[in-house]
């Protein structure tokens, strides 16, 4: 039996990440991990920092996002997202190194260090090493 399929593109600002048929994607929104499957209803929401999860048939693949938006129309699925990588392209140590001065400027309490950037840029590190761990 042929698995329904729906049409999937993942942009970046600077490039085109991915575009193909798949079976599933899931994603995290703002409000919460969420998975489409064919026939789902147009939507329209807010990405989250997190892990996109596409199915083309067997294993799934992994991208790391930094949020974006998550389009779904009957023709199918677009990705806008601030950034992306492929879990297979996320080079871990420049992530650790990111997540280690993202740590120290949280833990140096220095009135010069905007906290809420700070605290952006290790969510974001984090996420990307768990991405790539997969």
């Amino acid at each position: 039996m042929l698995e329904r399929r729906l049409n999937l593109e993942v942009r970046t600002p600077q490039k085109l990440i991915y575009e193909g048929d798949v079976v599933s994607v899931r994603a995290p929104g703002v409000l919460g991990s969420f998975e489409i499957l064919t026939g789902h209803i147009p939507f329209l929401t807010v990405l989250d920092i997190g892990e996109i999860r596409l199915r083309e048939s067997g294993t799934p693949q992994s991208i790391a996002t930094s949020g974006g938006v998550f389009e779904v129309l009957r023709t199918g699925i677009t990705v806008l997202a601030e950034a992306a990588e492929w879990a297979s392209e996320i080079d871990v140590a420049r992530a650790e190194a990111a997540r280690q001065r993202a740590v120290e400027h949280l833990a140096s309490r220095d009135s010069d260090i905007n906290q809420a950037r700070a605290e952006a840029a290790l969510a974001r590190a984090m996420n990307r090493l768990r991405v790539a761990r997969h």
